[in-house]
């Protein structure tokens, strides 16, 4: 049984809601499914279960701009921000059309006749399922949801006690007492080490190098300000995002302009919360601010635990794990019972989909995104991918919106096709988020993320401001995209219908 919507989106994270939620606010009267491989919604926030597990941007710019946050939080724990997705969910009536633990195993797209043929696993019963739809798209995030990132180290076999991952973390891990080292410096190593602190009995966490750390109010004091003041919730969101976003983008900008004194600036605020008996060669990176992400912390957590001695860094290289923990190369051994693999994600595109386009199978590596949205010679399809340098949901948010626009100026026009082709010399060798950072997993992910542009729409300058005009006022019709008119085709078999 074949079932057919003129929008089916795969993926029911932040990016998948947001986009199912736009397609109802901005009138487009399209029918719409959403296929979730998981069975609940919040992607990201419900896969990761970690102690401590939070937000690394603010709410107020990590919140849908069209559903205020509600909270003075700056950073969010997972189980509220779960919440929320799933609450913004129920509000615009998306719940009903989530079909949960649907794999999609390949999108095939028939130019003949304008349609995206969906294949999909049901993995609860181990059927296969075909979706048919007029638009295809793909919120699966980035990474490979069945597999994190996890090097091979010298001697592992030989350690007698338990190697953890954070994205399959065991429910029933028990470290209270234990000694715990953490591979890894980045978001995820910085927020499990103040939160297992608290109950083991001495967490290490061991970096190859530093990475810019920075302390934020656990609350956002205008925030607290704008509540005890009774200030209405959706205007006090509005205020508090304009002003988060103006900030981010000053913060982001002098590190581009002047990195000598944002490097100073940063680091000048890590020394006075370590104080004087911790080595600042731990939080000293060889690299410019911003050239990977910045990582935060709520009220200086990570930095007070240090100053406790409950937890201490090492920054040095694994010769070999020992059966009793880990031997640097500097000679020292690390004691442990917990060995936690901080070590990032793998990266993958539409969740392991194949793509085919008129029975050419593509790689998504040799494509170029459009206005970082579309990608090039992939008709009546997008790809949602937030910012490197600032809240993922602030470009999820303008995609949804521009996509909204073209499904409104194509249903105007009696367009049933549209397509962004590329000219010779517009794609360049860096991808669509390589060109901002130069973390870890962006780099081994080089063979699978599509390439970013040399100019105009299709180069990705992650400027939220240059976006927002770009995506809300732009030209829809701008010589670039290639636009065919409606295709009469025989009916689908509908067992979900365009009322879905």
């Amino acid at each position: 049984m074949t079932r057919h919507v003129d929008v089916l989106i795969i993926g029911a994270g932040l990016s998948g809601i947001g986009m199912a939620c736009h397609l109802t606010r901005e009138n487009t009267g399209r029918s719409y499914l959403i296929l979730e491989r998981r069975t609940a919604i919040g992607g990201t926030w419900d896969l990761f279960r970690y102690p401590g597990i939070r937000s690394d941007s603010d709410m107020y710019t990590f919140g849908f701009g069209f559903r205020p946050w509600i909270g003075t939080k700056v950073l969010a724990d997972g189980p509220n921000i779960r919440q929320y997705i799933e609450d913004t969910a129920a509000e615009y009536g998306v719940t009903k059309n989530i079909r949960f633990g649907r794999k999609v195993t390949r999108a095939s797209f028939d130019s003949n006749e304008s349609l995206w043929t969906v294949q999909v696993l049901d993995e609860q019963t181990g059927e296969t399922e075909t979706y048919t739809s007029d638009f295809l798209i793909g919120c699966t995030g980035y990474y490979d949801y069945d597999k994190g990132y996890q090097p091979s180290f010298p001697g592992q076999e030989d350690f007698t006690g338990q190697i953890v991952h954070p994205q399959h973390w065991p429910e029933d891990l028990d470290y209270t007492g234990k000694k715990v080292v953490v591979i890894g410096s980045g978001a995820t190593a910085i927020t499990l080490i103040p939160s297992m602190s608290k109950d083991a009995a001495h967490v290490t966490m061991l970096q190859r190098s530093p990475t810019y750390i920075a302390a934020l109010p656990a609350d956002d004091p205008v925030a607290v300000g704008l509540k005890f003041a009774r200030v209405p919730a959706a205007v006090a969101y509005k205020a508090g995002r304009a002003r988060n976003i103006a900030l981010q983008r000053a913060s982001y900008q002098l590190s581009r302009t002047n990195p000598k004194l944002s490097r100073k600036l940063m680091l000048a605020a890590v020394r006075a919360q370590v104080g004087p008996n911790i080595d600042m060669r731990h939080f000293t990176p060889s690299y410019d601010p911003w050239d990977q992400r910045l990582c935060v912390v709520p009220n200086g957590d990570l930095f007070r635990i240090l100053r406790s001695g409950k937890a201490s860094i090492a920054t040095d290289h694994i010769e070999t794990f020992t059966p009793k923990g880990i031997r640097l190369r500097s000679g020292e051994e690390l004691e442990a019972d917990i060995i936690v693999s901080a070590t990032g994600l793998t990266v993958q595109m539409l969740g392991g989909a194949a793509l085919e386009v008129d029975g050419e199978t593509l790689a998504t590596r040799d494509l170029v995104a459009y206005k970082g949205a579309l990608l090039s010679n992939v008709p009546n399809a997008m790809v949602i991918l937030g910012y490197t340098n600032a809240s993922w949901t602030l470009k999820a948010d303008l995609a949804a919106e521009y996509f909204c626009r073209l499904l409104n100026h194509m249903k105007a026009e009696g367009y049933s096709q549209v397509v962004a082709v590329p000219e010779e010399g517009d794609r360049s060798e860096a991808s669509l988020m390589g060109g901002a950072l130069t973390s870890g997993y962006i780099q081994r992910g080089d063979g699978v993320m599509p390439r970013q542009g040399t100019r105009g729409p299709w180069l990705v300058i992650n400027n939220y401001f240059r976006d927002r005009a770009m995506l809300r006022k732009g030209a829809i019709e701008d010589g670039i995209l290639r636009f065919r008119r409606e295709v009469k085709r025989e009916a689908v078999a509908t067992a979900e219908s365009r009322s879905a």
